[in-house]
């Protein structure tokens, strides 16, 4: 792999990936509406989106003409595992329900089988996670390069090695934590305490009596022969005409 690494063909995998991160938002993963095809112009060729359509499954929304070329034919609608062989099938299908449920970014190194080829080549795949617009992890941007170019159909994918990496919160970010809510009874030091200074002793008003409580005060004292309660006041009339009243005010 060390022909392959340090060739030019790498590089879409890590464009792939830096476009993905520069998405994020904090720690959290793109959604599939943030994709835009001008941010991966030179390697639209390379790439491609997934959809999970079950555990372990995942079909092609679209594809690159490079993904189609080592296919043989049009690959929209067909599930990834279709480019792989039965034993790595079940290693992609494990891989993308990691990349699902984590979330985390898988990338495969994989080699190129076909009856036709003289020597095995070799390939690699880089899965990015995605939100759909319903927002659950279940679209793929994927990106796929090989060491040459394809020169025979049919080909087929087996796994070389998986590497995963969880998309989580940024090193050194402390984790928030609320403190526990004091109990109502307990004294606490670093509680705001009332300046006795600025307090105000407020007054309590006095409980007054329900219309029920008077009438049945009214009905006892007419039963034991005392007078009723005296209504309030009304307010003196005063007398002569009515008049305005100027104050003047040397202050």
């Amino acid at each position: 792999m060390n022909r392959f690494r340090k060739g030019g063909a790498l590089s879409p995998l890590r464009q792939a990936e830096a476009y993905w991160t520069a998405l994020r938002r904090g720690d959290d993963v793109p959604s599939r509406s943030q994709i835009d095809p001008r941010g991966l112009e030179n390697i639209l060729s390379n790439t491609f989106i997934l959809e999970r359509i079950a555990p372990g499954i995942a079909r092609f929304r679209l594809a690159g003409s490079l993904v189609n070329e080592m296919a043989g034919m049009e690959v929209r609608g067909m599930p990834v595992t279709a480019f792989f062989t039965t034993d790595a099938r079940k290693q992609l299908s494990n891989a993308m329900e990691h990349m699902f449920d984590t979330p985390a970014v898988v990338e495969l190194e994989l080699q190129i089988e076909a009856p036709r080829l003289s020597a095995p080549r070799e390939a690699r795949m880089l899965l990015l996670p995605l939100r759909s617009d319903l927002g659950d992890i279940s679209r793929v941007l994927g990106v796929l390069v090989a060491d040459e170019a394809a020169s025979v159909t049919s080909q087929r994918f087996s796994i070389t090695s998986i590497e995963m990496r969880a998309v989580g919160k940024p090193s050194g970010a402390a984790e928030f934590k609320a403190k526990p809510r004091a109990d109502a009874n307990e004294d606490r030091a670093d509680v705001n305490q009332p300046n006795p200074g600025f307090a105000e002793v407020q007054a309590r008003f006095k409980p007054e009596r329900s219309l029920l409580e008077e009438a049945k005060a009214l009905l006892d004292r007419s039963r034991a022969g005392k007078p009723a309660e005296p209504a309030d006041p009304a307010p003196a009339k005063h007398k002569g005409a009515p008049h305005l009243r100027l104050v003047v005010s040397r202050d």
